[in-house]
């Protein structure tokens, strides 16, 4: 085969492997700012701006997605809550998704803690009713 043919060849293979790299599973990409990140709660759904939440108010990666735990091993660094805290808990997972946010009242729990930490440091924007971060649309 001449040089001629070959580069052809050679292009559609690195395009190949760019889709295909693309497509296989790697750590996850932090969401753009607004990321609805629970859709289907009755409530209605809550957003995240995740840049707010690390950049503006100083809140770790870790502080929401915490290291893997032995009942099931995390796919990647910052996984998805709902990838394995779904809407019952299936094992061997035993803390369903609205669990891993906030107890049944949303009075404790991941989100509402931190929240209501920011409110005893002075922070007024850091909301700890329902409908301050459920929306309905």
């Amino acid at each position: 085969m001449t040089n001629r043919r070959l580069v052809p060849v050679f292009l559609a293979s690195l395009t190949l492997a760019g889709v295909v790299a693309s497509a296989a599973p790697g750590a996850q990409t932090p969401k753009e700012p607004g990321a609805t990140v629970l859709a289907d709660s009755p409530l209605g759904a809550v957003t995240l701006n995740h840049k707010a939440h690390t950049k503006l108010y100083g809140a770790a990666c870790d502080a929401c997605h915490h290291a893997s735990k032995a009942e099931k091993a995390l796919a990647t660094p910052h996984q998805k809550c709902g990838d394995c805290h779904t809407k019952s808990a299936v094992p061997p997972m035993t803390t369903k998704r609205q669990a891993a946010f906030h107890d049944v009242r949303g009075r404790k729990g991941t989100c509402i803690d931190c929240h209501q930490q920011a409110l005893g440091k002075g922070k007024t924007n850091a909301p700890v009713k329902c409908a301050d971060c459920h929306r309905k649309k």
